[in-house]
């Protein structure tokens, strides 16, 4: 049979890079958002709202997908909120597709907050892991969506009999405009202000993410990562850490950033300075930057996200996650940290969203 993709939340950073990816291995390939945009050449638009059944059905009338990958998911104001909203998604989405009988694999992608908490207790103090984070590591005792998004895949599998797997990345770096977690670009947005306007290039985080060891997911990797377990037969009913393969430390890599900006970088001075505090104010300067470099989005709080790298930059402990499980069954993908920000920032100088 062909496969036939449907990724829920297209326009984010996984979803479009995914969807890139499966189009070019020769996939049919349906996005559906909100708010579809037509940037990818070949993908197939459905335009829905995930929490209306009824109109999810219609749009999908029409679509009879093998393989769904679901990487969206709706910040709310509280963690019950964001468990309601986002478990309703993953349900309602099911359950639309339930009656054709045509998917064989759900992929759902979530993160390393189903080891460090949820936003409300975020690598806080009786939440916090041992580390490298290993995927045989049991729940947190505390309510967490990404919990009920998993529980709402296994009751859907169990009732309708496709497999599937759970993807947990670390940050996500790579490009997509109005991200609601975008620590790649927010970066690149505030190296450029301090370019610009003279201001220092400060590290905002904790002394343990300056010193400590860390890692992160390029969307390269997850893309084939998801593609890999989706279809490979070792890979089916499981869970997965997915991460570049190799480890850094932030005072390494926050040199290596300002020095690509040609700026210079200002570590870790005994206080934390939250990107968030040192962004507020910025939404004037960044429009006139854009007015002078011709940019093609002169609105900061579309690509940057100054509260999540907050979350990521400021925690308590070092966080690196463990691969060994993916190694052991085949996935050897492997991206160097480094290279993962220096084509990011290309992308985004190229398609003119910074100077």
């Amino acid at each position: 049979m062909k496969n036939i993709a449907l990724v829920v939340g297209a326009t984010g950073i996984t979803g479009s890079n995914l969807s890139e990816k499966l189009i070019a291995k020769g996939w049919t390939t349906f996005g559906l958002a909100r708010n579809p945009q037509g940037e990818i050449e070949n993908l197939k638009a459905v335009a829905a709202d995930l929490l209306d059944l009824k109109s999810l059905k219609i749009a999908l009338k029409d679509v009879f997908p093998t393989h769904i990958y679901i990487t969206s998911w709706m910040r709310q104001d509280s963690e019950a909120e964001n468990i309601r909203i986002n478990s309703l998604m993953v349900r309602n989405l099911l359950e639309a597709l339930s009656p054709k009988k045509s998917v064989q694999h759900v992929a759902l992608v979530t993160g390393l907050k189903h080891y460090l908490g949820p936003f409300e207790a975020y690598a806080k103090e009786g939440f916090l892991p041992e580390t490298p984070l290993r995927e045989e590591q049991p729940r947190l005792e505390i309510e967490n969506f990404y919990y009920a998004q998993e529980d709402e895949v296994y009751a859907a599998a169990a009732r309708d009999g496709f497999t599937w797997s759970i993807h947990r990345p670390h940050t996500v770096i790579g490009k997509a405009v109005g991200n609601l977690m975008n620590l790649g670009t927010t970066l690149a947005v505030f190296a450029s202000i301090c370019k610009e306007t003279g201001k220092p290039f400060q590290w905002p985080g904790s002394e343990a993410q300056w010193n400590g060891l860390s890692d992160v997911t390029d969307a390269r990797v997850l893309a084939e990562h998801l593609i890999w377990a989706s279809t490979t037969e070792l890979a089916r009913n499981e869970a997965f850490n997915v991460v570049n393969g190799d480890f850094f430390r932030w005072k390494w890599l926050w040199n290596k950033i300002a020095a690509s900006f040609g700026i210079k970088a200002v570590g870790y001075d005994g206080t934390i300075h939250p990107l968030e505090e040192q962004m507020k104010d910025e939404a004037v300067v960044w429009k006139k930057i854009a007015a002078k470099y011709a940019l093609e989005e002169s609105n900061l709080d579309i690509l940057a996200s100054p509260w999540h790298t907050d979350l990521d930059l400021g925690r308590p402990i070092e966080v690196m996650t463990d691969m060994s499980k993916s190694r052991k069954l085949g996935f050897t993908v492997f991206q160097s940290t480094e290279d993962s920000f220096n084509d990011l920032f290309k992308q985004l100088r190229i398609d003119r969203l910074i100077p």
